[in-house]
């Protein structure tokens, strides 16, 4: 565990830790404390309302049974929209942890505040013009200060980008391509997500063009394509790996890993990876609901009343899938997620620019519930390995998606440890 220097009294701060995902992850910082010697990991919450802060820690001393947690953790109250309370919460600790969203309204203050007062910030963002802006940016900032600012170390996206990773890492050759396939299990009651990820759906939908503007600021020549070509799924397709129709992932994944591969190409010299990314989505009932409900918020979208409907009313045109209370603990404890990682390439001593691939591998990432267990667990390893292992982080500073920052730690050993586990599975 890194030193807590005189003026830092802290390794993590929880910033946003009264929200609905920040209770989650404030009970699982709890858990890693108690894990460790003496409770040697030092920490601390932040938020707005210190009576909502105080009210959390509560929660999570009567859930976890450790009544030490409502005298013995110290409380910062700081707000993204007052400049000096977020400097005065990030000068007391390490690293901070980022859980207030939608990113995109709120989240650059905290980066802004992270790199000059000298703390490292970790989020669980889901939104690629938040990360890729910030990487725009902030990246030089970072490293000039020596801080490292990495998103979507949440769902969204350390399964999958590590996936890929420990997928290369498990193959003997050149691996040059992976399809990868969520599924996830509900228990009778079903799943739902919280209110403010269908929120950040809503407004980064709204706003993909500007994506496309940012993305050629950044001056990027296109990544070379090692081996053949994969071909390309439909929009809706009988995914013969999943036994389910699937549709093409529409969260940050696919960017997220699409980053850490340029950034390995770039920075390390390693064959980059194409990278398709779906969803299961069940049978044909389900793919008829999904698409006229995609089609209706592809429509309200674009206008500024149909978002004002889209995020009054989140149970109505999600059917059910979002809402502003969010899901129940029973939902929760009933749902798990697993993504298939199929890949392929060159076996050893094979040439990638001499004929089709000869060689596969599958593999697969799993846990349970994917938004407030598997986050939350995904979140603060981060933040541990980020603490432990900081000499194996490339550049001492900057702006990173996981795996770019995370390639040469022991984070997946840590996941595995934590709930979320990765495999070698035979190919189907």
């Amino acid at each position: 565990m890194a030193t807590v220097t005189s003026s830092r009294p802290y390794h993590i701060i929880v910033f946003g830790a009264s929200g609905f995902t920040g209770q989650f992850v404030v009970e699982e910082v709890a858990r890693c404390a108690a894990e460790g010697p003496g409770g040697c990991l030092k920490w601390a919450v932040a938020g707005r309302s210190r009576p909502r802060l105080e009210d959390v820690l509560s929660q999570a001393a009567q859930r976890l049974s450790m009544p030490e947690l409502r005298t013995d953790i110290e409380i910062i109250v700081a707000d993204v929209s007052i400049e000096e309370s977020l400097a005065m919460m990030c000068q007391q600790g390490l690293v901070v942890l980022n859980c207030v969203g939608p990113y995109r309204f709120y989240g650059e203050p905290v980066v802004k505040a992270c790199i000059e007062n000298g703390a490292h910030c970790i989020d669980i963002c889901g939104e690629p013009q938040f990360l890729e802006r910030m990487q725009l940016e902030y990246h030089s900032k970072a490293m000039d200060k020596g801080v490292y600012v990495i998103g979507s170390c949440g769902f969204d996206s350390i399964p999958a980008d590590m996936g890929i990773l420990y997928t290369q890492k498990q193959f003997k050759g050149t691996l040059t391509a992976v399809e990868s396939f969520l599924t996830i299990s509900t228990g009778p009651e079903g799943g739902s997500g919280h209110d403010a990820t269908w929120q950040s759906a809503v407004y980064g939908f709204a706003d993909s063009k500007s994506l496309r503007q940012l993305r050629k600021k950044f001056g990027h020549k296109p990544l070379p394509v090692v081996g053949a070509r994969v071909k390309k799924r439909g929009s809706v397709f009988f995914s013969k790996e999943i036994e389910q129709y699937a549709i093409p992932f529409v969260g940050s994944d696919p960017s997220v890993v699409r980053r850490t591969q340029r950034f390995l190409y770039e920075e390390e010299h390693q064959s980059p990876v194409l990278y398709s990314a779906y969803v299961g989505v069940g049978g044909l009932f389900s793919v008829v609901k999904l698409l006229c409900g995609g089609l209706l918020f592809w429509f309200m979208v674009k206008f500024s009343l149909g978002r004002k409907l889209l995020t009054m009313f989140p149970s109505l045109f999600s059917f059910g899938l979002f809402t502003k209370s969010g899901p129940t603990m029973k939902q929760i404890e009933d749902t798990c997620f697993s993504i298939m990682f199929f890949g392929e390439g060159y076996s050893e001593g094979k040439d990638p620019s001499q004929g089709q691939p000869n060689a596969k591998i599958c593999t697969q990432v799993m846990g349970a519930e994917p938004g407030y267990v598997a986050t939350p667990a995904t979140m603060v390893q981060a933040a541990i390995t980020l603490l432990h292992e900081l000499h194996s982080l490339p550049r001492r500073g900057g702006v990173y998606t996981p795996g770019a920052a995370f390639s040469k730690t022991s984070l997946i050993d840590r996941l595995n440890n934590h709930g979320v586990k990765f495999l070698v599975r035979s190919y189907p």
